[in-house]
């Protein structure tokens, strides 16, 4: 088997993160890539298995040397990116691999690997969305009005994708998504 890339992407919020925890504590044979960001750890991130931390200096020279899938700043902050390597070499050793980025890396990732599977993950509500928002805690009031803002525009994108996910409890959702993973694979 060929290894295939899935996306996951969705507004703010919506769990993608405990999702992606999900499949990766439970399904071992996922591989879940693990992003860059400028931004610091949040209370119980782990340098290296929720993000590589990184200095504005290093990010900035990785992409530079044209090193991320895709990168972007997120909330007009802190900057995210895919490191490329490390998804390049888990396709080739046949791995269904998992992108959890936001949606303007799923669009980047569109251009560079269109064959990719793109999974939007949804809320069940839009009152649920803002009660996680809320409900973190990470966040200053002034953060989650941009976030609920960009979580918005970034609901009304959900025709961009191949297939939707709602997150109405994490192990279904989790399930669901691998699911598709599996049933998208590509035979050699």
């Amino acid at each position: 088997m060929t290894g295939r890339l899935t996306v996951l992407a969705g507004p703010t919020a919506v769990g993608k993160g405990t999702v992606a925890a999900y499949v990766r504590a439970h399904v071992p044979s996922v591989w879940l890539s693990v992003s860059m960001t400028t931004r610091p750890p949040r209370p119980g991130e782990v340098d290296g298995v929720h993000y590589h931390f990184v200095d504005d200096e290093e990010f900035d020279r990785l992409a530079a040397d044209g090193e991320f899938l895709e990168h972007a700043v997120v909330h007009g902050r802190a900057k995210y990116g895919t490191p490329r390597g490390p998804v390049d070499r888990a396709l080739a050793e046949g791995r269904l691999a998992l992108l959890e980025i936001d949606l303007q890396g799923a669009r980047q990732v569109r251009t560079t690997m269109p064959e990719a599977l793109f999974v939007f993950l949804q809320p069940p509500s839009w009152d649920e969305l803002v009660r996680r928002l809320v409900g973190r805690g990470t966040e200053t009031q002034e953060e989650r009005e941009v976030r609920l803002e960009t979580a918005r525009r970034e609901l009304a994108a959900v025709e961009e994708f191949d297939e939707v996910v709602t997150n109405d409890d994490v192990r279904r959702a989790s399930e669901h998504l691998v699911s598709l993973m599996r049933s998208r694979q590509r035979p050699d």
